[in-house]
């Protein structure tokens, strides 16, 4: 069965002091394989909260996500997290590389969380840091690498267990206009070599362009841009 990723109807609300704060408010699409969606919206409305539902690192207040025709949140604890390890591929504002590691190490990690056959993965992660131009830099260490090449490997990492979905919060935030310019490159061509659903949020208009589904977030609800 081809990835499939179906929202509907999701609200999410955080106590505050002594009231709640909705911060999503009935939020649906769905998605299948190969198809890509940018979120935009001003700061929050709610886009960060969305990749973290989507992603499984919290739950919606109500309102369901279906992931390859599955809810996650019936999963235990440790079924879930091994779920979102093999599934889902995260790249962050910032890369979250751990400084003590080699950039390869740094791939490698999320094939490490359980005990699983990994034949082939040092294999893969070598293919996939030659396509991100850094094949050449594999034992060197994030602090000796500029920001670019930083979100660079971020993506190699989030993509080294061929996850069937792809979230990017802000992934070229940080990134001054031409290293942004690559990232996102980068992005959408590894995109469509996977053929993962791809989920963007960005404040960068021009990225959300180069999608062919979008739609801005305000007042947690969506809306066409």
């Amino acid at each position: 069965m081809k990835p499939t990723l179906s929202v509907a109807n999701v609200h999410k609300s955080f106590e505050l002091g002594s009231g709640r704060v909705e911060v999503l408010r009935g939020v649906s699409f769905d998605l299948a394989a190969g198809e890509k969606l940018a979120v935009t919206g001003p700061s929050g409305s709610g886009k960060s909260t969305l990749l973290h539902l989507i992603g499984t690192l919290d739950r919606p207040s109500s309102g369901t996500i279906a992931i390859d025709g599955r809810d996650p949140f019936d999963l235990s604890e440790p079924d879930l997290a091994r779920f979102r390890n093999a599934t889902v591929g995260f790249v962050f504002q910032d890369h979250h590389l751990l400084p003590q590691y080699s950039v390869i190490e740094n791939v490698l990690i999320p094939t490490l969380a359980f005990r699983e056959r990994r034949e082939g993965t040092a294999e893969r992660a070598h293919v996939l840091l030659e396509h991100v131009g850094l094949g050449h830099r594999l034992h060197h260490r994030p602090a000796e690498l500029s920001g670019g090449e930083r979100q660079r490997v971020a993506v190699a990492r989030a993509l080294i267990r061929r996850p069937h979905l792809l979230l990017c919060d802000e992934p070229t935030g940080s990134l001054d206009g031409e290293a942004a310019a690559a990232v996102s490159d980068l992005l959408l061509e590894l995109h469509r070599e996977e053929g993962n659903i791809l989920v963007v949020v960005t404040h960068s208009l021009e990225l959300a362009r180069r999608f062919e589904r979008r739609f801005e977030l305000r007042e947690g609800r969506c809306s066409a841009p």
